[in-house]
């Protein structure tokens, strides 16, 4: 049996699942002429963080990792906002939204933590 300790966390698995996740969740939500930009402001936002954490592992140097991570932040907050958006306009996805809502939170608590350390702060 594998335990919490064994498992290497991968944070590009995590932006990846989420990604699928986004993708998954939009692809439930009712098409119309209020959905239908929000689906794809939020999927947009959603994938580019786990895009940018990927180049971010390519980075060049120390300033490149960080602006990718940067973005990844910007991204997750972004997320966020959507996922508000889309919940407000459809409140019977209030509950799926706010589960994702918190993965998106989670993201931009990682990132932020990544960035302050790259500062020194």
């Amino acid at each position: 049996m594998e335990t919490r300790v064994d498992k290497k966390y991968d944070l590009e698995d995590r932006t990846a699942k989420f990604s699928d996740e986004i993708i998954e969740f939009s692809r439930g939500i009712k098409k119309d002429i209020i959905n239908t930009p929000l689906i794809s402001q939020l999927v947009r936002s959603a994938t580019s963080i786990g895009a940018n954490y990927c180049e971010a592992n390519g980075a060049s140097s120390k300033n490149d990792f960080r602006n990718k991570v940067f973005i990844c932040k910007k991204e997750a907050r972004e997320t966020k906002y959507w996922l508000e958006r889309i919940a407000k306009a459809n409140p019977e996805l209030k509950p799926e939204a706010r589960k994702l809502w918190k993965e998106a939170q989670e993201f931009t608590l990682i990132f932020s933590k990544i960035t302050n350390t790259l500062r020194g702060k």
